[in-house]
């Protein structure tokens, strides 16, 4: 069993909040997170994907005001949205009563913007955070290769094989195409959209052309925006917004693309193993969105996250702003790595507060006075120490 960092957070807002949603992709964990925080106070648990449990709310006020004393788990919120405005009279009633916390854990398998839209009635009684998939400061840093290739999910990491873990993938995949999408009211057929799927692995970790989606699909480019809008909305896909800076410079405004999973990645680009990956064209590009999620997974709650780049060619991978700093990070595969002069253009453009370089070796170093070489997991620790 490995320990989700988040635990201790998630808790803290349980009981600081009436109602917490906790989102995350399907098999992502969030079912075994809320059942550990459920076991330490009385509570009662809810699969709304099972007949039974579904039943039970037909009438949900009835039904919860039974369960008022407990902390009540609903788990995939989406099979009911129509519950949320009868939430919101209950979790006012508890109020009334005293009881103005750890009244509802809620998981959803959505974003937190499509979930919201569902849930404005609970403006100010709820609040919102993200699980990730397992990320390598809760792995260790001795399995780095193996969560990059696999991914983290936990069911696809833990297997005792790459092979297992590979077809693990795959049927999550065919799950996703085949029942989940359909789950959010999306009639796309599966086949299409497997395609528009596999087409963006090809171009993870470059710009969003729509155009030239919408032509190999022989769709429109409306058509491909909502595609994207689902893959992102089911946090899927990652659509990293440029950096909007006044330089008085031509900047780059489409964004760039990511699946967020690695192990994911791989699979739609047909990569099942370490030396596989190793040989592909799309290594930089798998390890930089790789790092990117890492990175985020880690990232203080009010952390804002982009890409610079120029016309002219200045760029900095990832541009975290949050609170009064701005970090400069820029992701390299290589053990010994060399900037190039466009990423110090661009940091005198934006004048970040902290520049990094994440590699692949394992020393922290000076590249010079205001940069800083070191592995993905020290960064994740410097973030974490501010999110504190």
């Amino acid at each position: 069993m490995i320990r989700r960092q988040q635990l201790s957070h998630i808790t803290q807002l349980v009981d600081g909040f009436a109602a917490v949603a906790i989102l995350g992709p399907r098999q992502v964990g969030k079912t075994t997170l809320a059942r550990e925080i459920a076991e330490s106070r009385k509570s009662n648990y809810l699969d709304l994907e099972a007949e039974d449990d579904r039943a039970k709310l037909a009438d949900p006020g009835y039904y919860l005001r039974q369960h008022q004393d407990k902390l009540v788990v609903l788990d995939e919120i989406h099979k009911v949205p129509e519950i949320f405005q009868t939430l919101r009279g209950l979790i006012d009633e508890g109020r009334r009563k005293g009881r103005r916390t750890g009244q509802y854990l809620i998981l959803g398998s959505a974003s937190i913007d499509l979930l919201r839209q569902s849930g404005e009635s609970l403006a100010g009684r709820i609040a919102y955070t993200e699980l990730f998939p397992f990320n390598v400061s809760e792995v260790g840093s001795e399995n780095l290769e193996k969560l990059w290739l696999r991914g983290g999910f936990p069911d696809s990491f833990l297997q005792s094989s790459d092979r297992l873990s590979h077809t693990w993938r795959a049927d999550f995949i065919r799950t996703y195409l085949q029942r989940d999408v359909a789950d959010f009211g999306t009639r796309i057929p599966a086949e299409t959209l497997r395609r528009f799927w596999t087409m963006i692995a090809h171009v993870h970790g470059g710009l969003l052309n729509s155009a030239s989606l919408a032509r190999s699909l022989e769709v429109d480019n409306k058509t491909i925006t909502n595609y994207m809008d689902l893959l992102v909305d089911l946090l899927l896909v990652r659509r990293l917004l440029p950096w909007y800076a006044n330089v008085g410079k031509r900047l780059v405004k489409s964004p760039k693309i990511y699946i967020r999973d690695s192990g994911v990645l791989h699979n739609l680009l047909r990569i099942q193993d370490f030396e596989s990956l190793l040989g592909n064209p799309k290594l930089g590009e798998s390890w930089e969105g790789f790092v990117i999620e890492n990175i985020l997974s880690a990232a203080p709650a009010d952390v804002d996250a982009y890409f610079y780049r120029t016309a002219a060619g200045a760029e900095i991978d990832l541009v975290l702003s949050f609170g009064s700093e701005l970090w400069a990070i820029e992701i390299k595969r290589t053990t010994a790595p060399k900037l190039r002069r466009g990423f110090h253009i661009a940091c005198e453009d934006i004048k970040p507060t902290a520049k990094w370089v994440v590699y692949a070796g394992e020393e922290r170093y000076r590249l010079r006075d205001d940069i800083t070489v070191l592995p993905l997991s020290s960064l994740m620790d410097e973030l974490a120490q501010t999110a504190q």
